[in-house]
């Protein structure tokens, strides 16, 4: 970055678009091969060809609003390259989604008594939270999803701020008893024991966690273990399968017969063969079967 500390914007949208200005500057502007996207688009979108600069990228696409495969296209490129290549393309995707940023804080802003530059921090957050991890690139209108959590993050802090105080009640007058019905404890812990009866092989322990309870992307945990997007998704939803019929025959929450863990720990041996013969990564180690105490 070639600007200066004193200089920098206190706001947090000018700060993006100075960043932005400094990345896309010559002699060697952020710029993105339309051409490799071509596979993807057909011929007749109006596209220009080649190599574009992300600011002319951005023109393009405010001129042609119903241009919606082709920005569902760039989007997902957009996305993919904030999540793996670096801060870089972070701030590039902040900056081709800057028009509708603004237009969201400047209707957020009316009415609004704190602070501007909280706002569109918090405008700015949520965009970032959903380009780093909640937007599913399978699913249609990743931008759309985009803006839509930035809009919903702004709105959020306006009811935060204005919502007043609800006192609670004292509970001492409660009766009964207070615990929880089963299954209960942190999500975890369900997962945990999921793993030591052998419903969930224990090399798919964590990515499973940071997917369904941490909602984070699923493609850089795929590039970390190796695999393809779509083989971890697959693999994802085959153990929400079997966590929920597991719920269901209650194999989570009560002890379970010695007859059913061995047929646990058969088809946890019978998974690893399978992968290993599909060669899905490094051959992980033997399944360990660690039975919970009753």
């Amino acid at each position: 970055m070639t600007s200066s500390a004193t200089g920098w914007p206190d706001s947090p949208l000018d700060a993006v678009d100075t960043a932005f200005a400094d990345l896309t500057c010559d002699p060697d502007p952020l710029s993105l091969d339309l051409d490799s996207l071509v596979g993807q688009l057909g011929d007749d979108t109006g596209l220009p060809r080649g190599v574009i600069a992300l600011p002319a990228l951005r023109q393009w696409l405010l001129e042609h609003p119903r241009a919606y495969r082709v920005r569902d296209v760039v989007w997902r490129e957009l996305i993919l390259r904030a999540r793996l290549d670096g801060p870089a393309w972070v701030i590039a995707a902040v900056a081709l989604a800057m028009p509708a940023l603004r237009r969201y804080a400047g209707r957020l802003h009316t009415g609004w008594a704190g602070d501007a530059y909280d706002l569109d921090a918090e405008i700015l957050t949520g965009f970032l939270t959903a380009l780093r991890d909640r937007v599913d690139l399978a699913r249609p209108a990743p931008y759309a999803a985009l803006c839509m959590a930035a809009w919903r993050a702004g709105h959020e802090l306006r009811q935060r701020a204005g919502a007043e105080a609800v006192p609670v009640d004292d509970l001492d007058h409660v009766t009964g008893p207070r615990t929880p019905k089963r299954p209960y404890g942190h999500p975890d812990l369900l997962v945990r024991r999921a793993v030591e009866v052998g419903i969930v092989d224990e090399c798919d322990e964590q990515p499973y966690i940071d997917l369904r309870l941490g909602r984070r992307a699923i493609e850089p945990i795929a590039a970390r273990l190796g695999v393809e997007v779509d083989t971890l998704r697959r693999r994802v939803e085959r153990i929400d399968v079997r966590i929920a019929e597991a719920l269901v025959a209650g194999l989570l929450t009560e002890v379970i017969s010695s007859r059913v863990q061995e047929d646990l720990a058969a088809a946890a041996e019978r998974r690893q063969h399978i992968r290993a013969a599909r060669g899905a990564g490094p051959r992980p180690a033997a399944a360990r079967v660690r039975l919970a105490a009753a």
